[in-house]
């Protein structure tokens, strides 16, 4: 047996609702079949992934192109051999260094070896005697070498068994690509493992019963898969991050899981209510369902704020979570009623002993009725309260430094990672060295090697710059490229003061007066300033056009200015505050030690990231609570009997989802990398702070202050559509008999 729907409900996702429970079968196979085929076409086609050698923006950039265009670029890689007790003038220490080579010449994929002990190599033995670098190249591109890698990798182990008393390790862009990705993959497998029951066991607390808590886990996780699937499309043209896969599951778990409980929610409330199974989901459909929808559209307009950022990585986060959302969407529309309107109240089925029966849990939540009294007696003290403690967290905030995310602040476990903090400590600058760029008709010329050798010079003197200065040239002679270690860790200020230093005064000093030349300064420091430098042009920008939008959408959706303005300023608010705990933790270090962090900074781009995510993130519980509220209204009720309805009721599942998504988010704090890390903390702080203090406190206490005056909509906007969001009444959905069939 099946259930029908009434046809007198005409919103979209009335419709939309009806047709899926009248066609199951075809609802059900068709979101199966779609997310099958989406996986397996995007396994088949493939993700393009981002070049490592991807230009970036500024200075930095540029010199990249030139280099792709016409200099042929291998990875290279050092192997550091050393001794606490032998130095490099030791017959052993040579038979070492050796045998490494020895052990280098003999794979395939390596070339152009170069020993320590050669002449002109005097720079890549330590200044303390104690330590020596092997330099090769892996042939091929540098963005294959973390493919080729690993052989060569075994392979220095191999002399490190050989050699227990050396030191003998390797490091390089192909080895710390290679152990990155690695380490990003087990990451992304902890997190799945870690969220998927932590997410079911709430759900079950939720909703009593096995089935109604299993239906949003499996809605959500296909979604993911589809989603993770359709990515390989974009990326033919959008190259992705490597960290897109773990976005997807961030997101699509939290809004896959908050759409369909909405769902849930509502469905079960209108079944108490005494409808038939039908309309029950038909009500669902109309109500939560249309604040599903628009919902999911303020979170993609939130989304597509990343591609104006003009940072590649971030226009392919904005594809990545635009789809995740949108498919989400598309699931919480049509499988979802299909199969609630097959299981009926069999949804209930699987109750879970000792906790209140399914039909408990519906109407309103006595925990926030005992918060919600206080507040509507006294709004105008509790929202400055509220609104103060926010502040309070927020004006941390104000001192927020960002940091390119870089060798410094990846997890010290890796082994590479810890190879490069002994290379680093031997050899100041070398691992990360600045490369100064020269193009011009003939670099092998007089004038040109002369500016060269004045340029490093100049460079040594400076204090500030190191040996060894390594000059390459292409084929052509027509590109020289000059790496030049610099002090510091390749972020903090020392590093960026030597940059400009290149920049500003040495490279214009030299090779900069070379007739026809093209110079310029690249390298990871480099990349991080001008980076940040763009970041901080673009993200004004991108605020201001997920204002703008979701401002009109609110608009639409409400009819009402002061809603729009209201849904902007406690979003903007809950950002904020978690702006500042995110400033506290890892920047002034509070409580860093607790999680592992290491980075004493923000990643440059994190704070945009945070803010399209959790502003877009945010407007779920928004536009659920506030269409409870205009559907009390609509009801006959006054704004303060709706205000108060309207969260009493809705509060218990935003509550609910609210600690699924802290929980889920709060996962990411235990994982390897500061970026994720980052990403746990601020996604998990703006979500808790979203759902108590603004939704519990600063949302009702604003409301009730307002009145009326919630729904003021100017004259001469009153052009604009009805859209509302909740039936007017009840009678909206009759009762319909279920209709058998075959």
């Amino acid at each position: 047996m099946t259930l029908s729907f009434s046809k007198q409900s005409e919103n979209f996702a009335a419709r939309v609702g009806r047709w899926s429970a009248r066609h199951w079968k075809t609802a059900v196979v068709g979101w199966l079949a779609f997310v099958v085929i989406a996986f397996g076409a995007g396994a088949m086609l493939g993700t393009k992934s981002l070049s490592v050698n991807e230009p970036g923006p500024g200075e930095s950039g540029r010199v990249q192109q030139i280099l792709n265009d016409k200099f042929e670029q291998p990875a290279k890689e050092l192997v550091l051999v050393q001794s606490s007790s032998l130095t490099a003038s030791n017959l052993r220490f040579h038979a070492a260094v050796r045998d490494v080579i020895r052990r280098l010449d003999a794979q395939p994929n390596v070339t152009n070896v170069e020993s320590p002990f050669a002449l002109g190599n005097g720079g890549r033995i330590s200044d303390d005697g104690h330590s020596a670098l092997v330099q090769f190249d892996i042939r091929g591109k540098s963005e294959d070498a973390q493919d080729k890698v690993a052989p060569i990798l075994a392979t220095v182990a191999d002399a490190q068994s050989a050699r227990p008393q050396f030191t003998i390790a390797e490091f390089g862009g192909g080895s710390v690509n290679k152990g990155i990705s690695d380490q990003f993959g087990k990451d992304l497998l902890k997190a799945g493992a870690l969220s998927l029951p932590v997410t079911l066991a709430i759900l079950l607390l939720t909703f009593g019963a096995l089935v109604a808590a299993g239906i949003p886990l499996l809605l959500a996780l296909t979604s993911v898969l589809a989603a993770i699937g359709l990515l390989a499309l974009p990326s033919q043209v959008l190259p992705m991050d490597d960290a897109v896969n773990a976005v997807v599951l961030l997101i699509g778990l939290a809004v896959g899981v908050d759409y369909s409980m909405f769902y849930l929610k509502r469905a079960r409330e209108e079944r108490a209510a005494g409808r038939s199974e039908g309309a029950s989901v038909e009500a669902a459909a109309a109500t939560s369902g249309r604040s599903v929808l628009i919902s999911g559209f303020t979170v993609i307009v939130a989304m597509a704020g990343m591609f104006i950022s003009g940072d590649k990585t971030f226009e392919g986060f904005a594809a990545a979570t635009i789809l995740v959302v949108a498919t989400s969407v598309l699931g919480s529309l049509t499988v979802l009623p299909a199969l609630l309107s097959k299981l009926g109240d069999r949804v209930n089925k699987g109750r879970v002993p000792f906790l209140p029966s399914p039909d408990q849990r519906v109407g309103e939540s006595h925990f926030w009725s005992a918060i919600l009294g206080p507040v509507l007696r006294r709004p105008l003290l509790s929202g400055v309260f509220a609104a103060g403690f926010l502040i309070l967290l927020a004006v941390p905030a104000l001192h927020l430094q960002t940091t390119q995310n870089s060798i410094e602040s990846y997890p010290r476990s890796l082994a590479v990672i810890r190879t490069y903090d002994k290379i680093q400590k031997a050899f100041p600058g070398d691992a990360l060295a600045a490369q100064v760029l020269v193009e011009a008709p003939d670099v092998r010329s007089g004038a040109a090697r002369s500016a060269i050798g004045e340029l490093r010079r100049r460079a040594l003197a400076s204090g500030e710059m190191f040996k060894p200065i390594e000059i390459d040239v292409n084929s052509a002679g027509t590109v020289a490229l000059v790496s030049i270690p610099i002090a510091g860790n390749g972020t903090n200020s020392a590093s960026e003061h030597a940059v400009n230093m290149l920049r500003d005064d040495l490279v214009p000093a030299t090779v900069g007066r070379l007739p026809d030349a093209t110079t310029g300064v690249g390298g990871m420091t480099a990349s991080s300033i001008d980076f940040e430098h763009q970041f901080r042009q673009r993200t004004p920008f991108v605020f201001a056009f997920v204002f703008a939008l979701t401002f009109v959408l609110m608009l639409l959706a409400f009819r009402s200015i002061v809603i729009a303005v209201k849904a902007i300023a406690l979003n903007a608010l809950s950002v904020a505050a978690a702006y500042g705990i995110l400033v506290l933790v890892f920047q002034d270090g509070i409580g860093r030690g607790l999680i592992g962090a290491s980075s004493g900074g923000i990643e440059s781009f994190m704070p945009m990231f945070l803010f399209v995510i959790l502003f877009g993130l945010s407007m779920d519980y928004h536009v659920f609570i506030i269409s409870r509220i205009r559907e009390g209204v609509d009801h006959g009720m006054s704004t303060d009997e709706a205000v108060e309805h309207g969260i009493k009721t809705s509060a218990g599942v935003v509550t609910s989802a609210a600690i699924v998504m802290v929980l889920v988010f709060s996962v990411f704090i235990t994982l390897s990398f500061d970026l994720l890390k980052q990403f746990g903390v601020g996604l998990a702080a703006a979500v808790l702070i979203d759902a108590t203090i603004i939704r519990g406190v600063l949302l009702p206490a604003s409301m009730k202050l307002l009145g009326d005056w919630n729904w003021y909509l100017p004259s001469w906007l009153e052009w604009l559509p009805h859209l509302t969001v909740e039936p007017k009444a009840r009678e909206d959905f009759p009762e319909t008999p279920p209709v058998p069939t075959a």
